[in-house]
């Protein structure tokens, strides 16, 4: 196996262009819930890419190339919050880049024990799987076809990939000339996905003369965060109906629960709370740090309030 000779530190301005493209569809955004699109990546590992192509192929040179953790390569692969495709590119110690994209049809999961055949990049239709190879000035200009083999893959939190092993076959700018290639990727053990819980207490509290309630419960959490738990009290009463906000933060820790109260601010409203059954609502949430989400969990329940 020969090792491919450095031709600079920046990939050329198409293989910049897709890759731009892919990393911001690639990019783990900080939301309620991981979204469709989205993904998270990492740093493998152990990882190899070994590629030849049949002699005058543009992107191996009609060489044989071999690349692995052992020998200070830098393996990141990033999979589609879907699992619809992956993406793995390669950093040589001298800057070299190769990139490799693979999907399957829109709207399917890379399947392990799976060959995609027709591919097409980046002139796919939805029904189409697509390939692309590409490397530190080295490109398809008009785009590639081909096929590929997901021998192994699996998931974990969000979607991540865990696991890859993959075998593809690339034809550039319709030549009939091919690269074949096969990639293998193990990530490092992911943190636990943040797990919460929320319990609400089955009686509050509400000044004698009557004004704002005091709720409160509890949350669980398997990992260190700040949990804000927010929600609504509601009573009906003979004259109406009083209704009010309330929020809170606590820290959290795993190993046991961590209580929380909550008393709404002072209302405008002309009705007190007063003595009685009241319906609460609430809503845990905090930040996963490890993954870039939020995680919620709500909860309700028919409360008694007591004066206080």
């Amino acid at each position: 196996m020969q090792r491919t000779a450095s031709s600079g530190d920046t990939i050329g301005r198409r293989l910049a262009r897709a890759t731009a493209v892919l990393a911001a569809a690639l990019t783990l955004v900080a939301t309620a819930g991981p979204l469709t699109g989205t993904a998270s990546a990492y740093a493998a590992d152990s990882g190899s890419l070994t590629f030849s192509g049949d002699p005058g192929e543009k992107i191996s040179d009609g060489q044989s190339h071999q690349f692995t953790t052992d020998a200070g390569d830098a393996f990141d692969v990033s999979g589609s919050n879907d699992q619809n495709s992956v993406f793995v590119q390669v950093l040589t110690p001298d800057g070299n880049r190769w990139a490799l994209h693979m999907a399957a049809p829109d709207g399917e999961k890379l399947t392990s024990g799976t060959t995609y055949t027709g591919t097409r990049w980046p002139y796919a239709a939805p029904a189409d799987p697509e390939l692309s190879f590409s490397g530190t000035d080295r490109d398809c200009m008009t785009g590639s076809t081909g096929s590929f083999t997901i021998s192994n893959i699996s998931f974990g939190p969000y979607n991540s990939v865990r696991a890859l092993d993959a075998t593809f076959e690339q034809y550039c700018d319709g030549s009939a000339l091919a690269l074949r290639g096969e990639i293998h990727a193990v990530m490092p053990e992911p943190p636990a996905a943040l797990a919460l819980g929320l319990t609400l207490d089955p009686r509050g509290t509400v000044p004698a003369r009557g004004g704002q309630p005091t709720v409160g419960g509890t949350v669980t959490c398997n990992k260190p965060a700040q949990v804000t738990v927010d929600g609504r009290v509601t009573q009906v009463q003979k004259r109406g109906t009083v209704s009010n906000w309330f929020k809170t933060t606590v820290a959290c820790l795993p190993g046991a629960p961590v209580r929380w109260t909550a008393t709404p601010a002072d209302s405008q409203d002309a009705l007190p709370f007063q003595p009685g059954p009241a319906d609460l609502s609430a809503t845990a949430k905090a930040d996963d740090r490890d993954y870039g989400v939020t995680v919620t969990t709500s909860q309700s329940a028919v409360v008694d309030l007591t004066r206080a």
